[in-house]
């Protein structure tokens, strides 16, 4: 009776544990999602995300002022040549003038184009002072997250069905919730390495600003630092097979603290940490 009563006790307690785990992980906020109807770019989470916004704001400028002017040169020939103002048409030709403007304008346009560009190409690429690596393999259809600087464990991220994202993880969005996402600190650089085990795939995250291809036999390189707790969601985005639209990236950001917990974890579930809870097969020197 005592027995029972201790094991009821025992559950009692396990199940709240249990509970205070899973509202933990559900009060993180979904963040980096999807809206119906949405037009523009998503939020901006990272700091290489920010620098894609600011370059885009700037080439909206400078296409918005090339079409202005080309309307504006239409409008002028529409009006300025009408067949009733020219009843007899002219020809003009080899005007030197006109002939270097259209050749060097376009050529000063794309220059102040490349010089952004260039150096947003040359920030996302790498990063030297990265907290740790992870190495992103895309498999057909599912993502694996390798961690070789916290032991070398590796995480396997598939889709969740409809009824298990219902009874698991009811929060997160029909299609993109999956059963293991990537878990990285908040504030700190992560470099991304990125490979496939098969075939082309894409790991794009489009709030983190990132878009890697991943290819067999080679390694891409980028970098995140994601400024706040929650979770985040991309898409691959290359096609791959039949099953490309269900292979969803799902990336939680927690605290530091948190994150050592997780790895702590994860290292003692793949047999990396040695076992602290047995006895010593060593005898003692002075029996």
């Amino acid at each position: 009776m005592i027995g029972k009563r201790v094991l009821g006790i025992f559950g009692a307690l396990s199940a709240i544990a249990v509970l205070g785990v899973a509202s933990s992980v559900s009060a993180q906020p979904v963040i980096g999602v999807p809206h119906q109807w949405q037009m523009d770019f998503p939020a901006s989470y990272t700091p290489l995300m920010d620098k894609v916004a600011q370059l885009h704001d700037i080439l909206l400028v400078i296409i918005t002022v090339i079409c202005v002017f080309v309307l504006a040169l239409l409008l002028y020939a529409m009006w300025r040549f009408h067949a009733s103002r020219n009843a007899t048409a002219t020809a003009t030709t080899h005007n030197t003038f006109l002939e270097i403007a259209w050749t060097i304008i376009p050529i000063l346009i794309l220059v102040v184009i490349a010089i952004p560009s260039f150096r947003l190409l040359y920030y996302g690429d790498k990063i030297t002072d990265a907290a740790f690596t992870i190495k992103v393999t895309g498999h057909q259809w599912y993502w694996s997250y390798a961690y070789p600087d916290q032991g070398n464990f590796t995480v396997e991220s598939r889709i969740l069905s409809e009824a298990d994202r219902v009874k698991m993880k009811p929060n997160q969005p029909r299609m993109l919730a999956v059963d293991e996402e990537m878990v990285i600190p908040k504030g700190a650089n992560i470099r991304i390495i990125g490979t496939a085990a098969d075939s082309m795939h894409g790991w794009t995250v489009p709030g983190f600003g990132i878009k890697k291809t991943v290819i067999p036999g080679r390694l891409n390189e980028g970098w995140i630092n994601v400024r706040d707790e929650g979770y985040y969601f991309g898409q691959c985005s290359q096609i791959c097979g039949n099953m490309h639209s269900y292979m969803p990236i799902a990336v939680r950001v927690v605290s530091q603290a948190e994150f050592d917990k997780w790895v702590e974890q994860k290292k003692k579930s793949a047999g990396l940490l040695p076992a602290t809870d047995v006895a010593s097969a060593t005898p003692p020197a002075h029996r």
